[in-house]
C-alpha cells in the first residue's frame, strides 16, 4: 500500500490543500454572486465572507494559500490606490486630530473590552486584554503564545468582532441613507495594457520592499503606496478593470470566512457570549468617539464610522472601497491603530496582565 501511495503522481496533503482553496473561492464566488444580485449592502465581500464562514464552521476544510492571499491583497492595494486624488488628499488637515482621538478610542476599547470579560466571564486577566485589542491578530496571536494566555478564546473573540462589522456595517450605513444600498460602479476608466502592466509592477515591487522592512500589511500597503503615487502623479490613467476588482472584494471576504475553519464548533459555542458583549463594548466606546468628531469637525459620518470600527485593516478598507468611503482616510487611520496597537499591547500587557512569574509557573 505503501510503495502506491508512494507512486502516485502527486503529492497528497498539496492536492488537499489545492481542493480546500478551491472549494473556498467557489463558495465565496457563490456567496458574492447571491448578495450582488439581490443588492445587498457590501453585496461581494460580505456574500463571500458569510457563506465562507458558515462553510468553515459546518467543517469544510477551507484555507486561502499565502500565495492567493498575497494576490488579493495586491489586487486591492492597487484598486484603492487608484482612487487617490486632490478632493481625498484634501482631508489630510483633519487627519492629526482624529489620529489621536482614535489613538485614545483604541486605548479606551481595549480596557473597556478586557473589564467586561474579567468581571463578566472571568478571564484572567491577559486574555482578557489581548482580546480586547482590537486589529494586529498576528501580534496578538504571537503575545498569547508568549505569555500563555487563553489562545482560542482570544481568536473567537477576534474572529467574531470581524465577521460582525464585516457584515453589518454595510447594512447599518445604508440604513442611516450615508452609503448607497445596491452595489455601485467605481465609475473609473480602465488603465491601458501598458498601464496595467505598469501598475502590477510598481505595486509588486513596493510590496516585496515593504516586506523586506517588515512594514505591516506589506502586500496591501505597498500596492496601495505605488498605485496612488502613479495615479496621483498623473503616470497612470484609470486602474483595473471591474471583474479584477470584484475578484479581489470575494477573495478578502472568503479570506475573513475561512479563519473559521480552524475553529472547532464546541470552541466557538463555549465563548460567543464573551465575544458578543466585548464586540457591543468596544463598538460603543467607538461610538461615542465617533459622534464627538462627527460633531466637531467636518469629517463625513461614513468615513469617520469606518475608520474608526475596530476591525482588520484588510476588511475595512475593502468596505471602504466598495462603499464610495474615503479609502485613504480609512487606511491611515488603521494603520495608525495597527502600530499603535503593535507598539503599546506588549508594554500594557506587561504593566497590567498577569505576571510573568505566573505564566511561567
Amino acid at each position: 500500500m505503501r510503495q502506491i501511495i508512494s507512486s502516485l503522481p502527486f503529492d497528497l496533503p498539496s492536492r488537499a490543500k489545492t481542493l480546500g482553496a478551491l472549494e473556498t473561492l467557489a463558495l465565496g464566488t457563490a456567496g458574492g454572486l447571491i448578495f450582488l444580485v439581490a443588492h445587498l449592502p457590501g453585496g461581494l465581500i460580505s456574500g463571500a465572507m458569510i457563506a465562507t464562514a458558515i462553510a468553515a464552521i459546518a467543517g469544510r476544510p477551507l484555507a486561502m494559500p499565502p500565495i492567493l492571499t498575497q494576490t488579493v491583497l495586491l489586487l486591492l492595494g492597487i484598486s484603492i490606490g487608484a482612487v487617490v486624488s486632490r478632493e481625498l488628499i484634501n482631508h489630510v488637515s483633519a487627519y492629526p486630530l482624529t489620529i489621536a482621538l482614535l489613538a485614545l478610542a483604541t486605548f479606551c476599547s481595549t480596557f473597556g473590552s478586557s473589564l467586561y470579560l474579567q468581571r463578566i466571564h472571568g478571564w484572567d486577566r491577559t486574555s482578557a486584554l489581548l482580546a480586547g485589542s482590537p486589529g494586529a491578530l498576528s501580534q496578538i496571536t504571537m503575545l498569547a503564545v508568549e505569555r500563555g494566555a487563553d489562545l482560542p478564546a482570544i481568536a473567537v473573540v477576534q474572529t467574531l468582532r470581524v465577521i460582525i462589522l464585516t457584515a453589518a456595517l454595510p447594512l447599518v450605513l445604508a440604513i442611516a441613507g450615508v452609503a448607497p444600498a445596491a452595489p455601485i460602479s467605481l465609475g473609473q476608466s480602465v488603465a491601458s495594457p501598458l498601464g496595467l502592466l505598469a501598475l502590477l509592477v510598481a505595486s509588486l515591487g513596493a510590496a516585496m520592499l515593504m516586506q523586506l522592512i517588515k512594514f505591516p500589511a506589506s502586500w496591501l500597503f505597498g500596492a496601495m503606496v505605488a498605485s496612488g503615487v502613479l495615479h496621483g502623479t498623473g503616470l497612470i490613467e484609470g486602474g483595473l478593470p471591474e471583474w479584477m476588482r470584484g475578484v479581489a472584494l470575494v477573495g478578502i471576504g472568503a479570506l475573513i470566512g475561512s479563519r473559521f475553519a480552524r475553529m472547532r464548533v464546541k470552541t466557538l459555542v463555549g465563548h460567543i457570549r464573551a465575544a458578543l458583549g466585548s464586540f457591543a463594548i468596544a463598538v460603543a466606546i467607538s461610538a461615542a468617539f465617533v459622534t464627538v468628531i462627527v460633531l466637531t469637525t467636518h469629517v463625513r459620518f461614513s468615513d469617520t464610522i469606518v475608520a474608526f470600527a475596530p476591525g482588520a485593516m484588510d476588511a475595512m478598507m475593502a468596505l471602504a472601497l466598495t462603499l464610495h468611503i474615503d479609502p485613504i482616510f480609512v487606511g491611515a487611520h488603521h494603520l495608525s491603530r495597527f502600530v499603535f496597537v503593535t507598539i503599546a499591547t506588549p508594554g500594557i500587557v506587561h504593566l497590567f496582565g498577569r505576571p510573568q512569574d505566573d505564566v511561567d509557573d
